[in-house]
C-alpha cells in the first residue's frame, strides 16, 4: 500500500478493516430514560474541566435504548451528563458512559471522545414500571426506577433540551504516553424527532465499583425528576471547542 492510500483511506483502526463506517449516524426509535438528581457541588467541581462553569448542583442519569443505528447497530448505554455553561451558553457536559458494543465504543471514542467503556446497562418494562440498570461484569452498580407513562411531558421542553450543544474532554496519547491530542469537544443532536415523552415518579440508586464509579463521585442526594421518550435523530460530528495543549 502506498503512502498515498493510507492518506486516502485512513479514518480509523485497523486500517483495512475498521471497527465503525463513516458517518453520519441516524437513530431511530431511539429510547431515553433520564434521572435528574441533586448532587455535591464540590463533587461536580471536581470533575468538571474548565473552561467550562458549573450552573446547578444537577446530574442527570442517563440509560438510552439504541435498537436501530446506522453504523453502530443495536445497543444500550448508559451514562451520567452534567449540566454546564460556556461562554454564556448552556448545554451539558459528558462525565461517564457505559455501554454494550463494540463499534460505538471505539467510533465514540475516536471521532468525539466519548469516555465510553465496556458494561451491561438495560432498560426494560417490567409490568407498570420503567426499569434501567447498569452492571459490570456480575455486579450491579446502578437502578433507576420509574413509574411507566404516568403524565406527558410537553415535546417542546424535550426537544430544547435535546437541541443544547454537548461538550466531552477527548483524550487522545502520544506514544510516549504523553496527551498528544486534549481537547473539549462539542457537539450537536440533529435532525431530531421526537415521538412521544412521559414522565412519572422516579428513584435512582447508585453503588460502588472499583472500575465503573458511578457512585463515589457524583452521588445521589435528592431524585429530582424523570423522563421517558423516544425520537429519531442524527448525532452530528463535532468541532473543538477549546484545545488544551494550545500554545
Amino acid at each position: 500500500m502506498k503512502i498515498d492510500d493510507v492518506r486516502r483511506t485512513a479514518y480509523s483502526m485497523p486500517l483495512t478493516s475498521p471497527s465503525f463506517p463513516p458517518g453520519p449516524y441516524r437513530f431511530f426509535n431511539r429510547e431515553y430514560f433520564v434521572i435528574a438528581y441533586r448532587t455535591d457541588p464540590e463533587a461536580l467541581a471536581a470533575v468538571v474541566p474548565e473552561p467550562l462553569e458549573i450552573t446547578e448542583p444537577i446530574v442527570k442519569y442517563e440509560f438510552i435504548r439504541m435498537p436501530d443505528s446506522t453504523g453502530f447497530g443495536d445497543y444500550t448505554e448508559t451514562g451520567q451528563v452534567i449540566p454546564v455553561r460556556l461562554n454564556g451558553e448552556e448545554g451539558v457536559y459528558t462525565h461517564a458512559m457505559y455501554l454494550d458494543d463494540d463499534a460505538p465504543i471505539a467510533g465514540g471514542r475516536e471521532l468525539w471522545g466519548f469516555p465510553k467503556k465496556r458494561a451491561t446497562p438495560k432498560i426494560e418494562v417490567e409490568s407498570d414500571v420503567l426499569v434501567g440498570t447498569l452492571h459490570y461484569g456480575s455486579v450491579l452498580c446502578a437502578s433507576g426506577t420509574m413509574g411507566y407513562k404516568h403524565r406527558p411531558v410537553d415535546h417542546d421542553i424535550v426537544v430544547k433540551g435535546m437541541q443544547a450543544p454537548n461538550f466531552i474532554l477527548k483524550i487522545i496519547p502520544h506514544v510516549d504516553g504523553s496527551p498528544r491530542i486534549c481537547e473539549l469537544v462539542r457537539f450537536h443532536l440533529e435532525d431530531i424527532v421526537l415521538k412521544e415523552a412521559w414522565t412519572g415518579p422516579a428513584a435512582l440508586g447508585l453503588f460502588p465499583h472499583a472500575l465503573a464509579d458511578v457512585a463515589r463521585r457524583l452521588p445521589v442526594r435528592e431524585v429530582l425528576s424523570a423522563t421517558h421518550f423516544k425520537a429519531d435523530l442524527t448525532l452530528g460530528l463535532g468541532t473543538v471547542a477549546f484545545d488544551y495543549l494550545a500554545k
